[in-house]
């Protein structure tokens, strides 16, 4: 499987930038007041998004034989998963007013720093320069 990590790295790539970018979407259009950001269509293409963001994750675990409680980044990145998809479920389905502003935007917080924990394969991401 190694002989296609380009190919999957990139659908990877590919797959977190449309995820993010339809959480950002979503959350603008309720922050809006548009309700069908939250209708069936849209919630089933964001979890079609994960899906191949998932897969796309797991292949490159298995083509570079990594393991994410092994290797620190990874388990940063793998906690702040988790703390992103919360707080994102908060924003788009519990929060009213203007409380979904700030779990919005800590939502938006958490996927940026998981972003930079990626690029720089640091668990301190964009931090790693300035406090390492």
């Amino acid at each position: 499987m190694i002989e296609f990590y380009p190919q999957i790295k990139q659908a990877h790539v590919g797959f977190v930038l449309l995820s993010g970018g339809l959480f950002a979407l979503r959350g603008l259009l309720l922050l809006a007041g548009q309700r069908w950001a939250n209708a069936r269509p849209i919630r089933w293409l964001s979890y079609t998004i994960d899906t191949g963001l998932l897969t796309a994750a797991l292949m490159l675990l298995v083509a570079l034989k990594l393991n994410p409680f092994v290797v620190p980044w990874l388990a940063v990145k793998l906690v702040l998963l988790v703390v992103y998809v919360v707080l994102g479920y908060i924003a788009l389905k519990r929060a009213r007013g203007w409380p979904r502003v700030a779990w919005y935007a800590a939502a938006l917080a958490c996927f940026g720093f998981m972003y930079t924990v990626a690029r720089a394969h640091h668990p301190l991401g964009l931090f790693a320069e300035w406090l390492a």
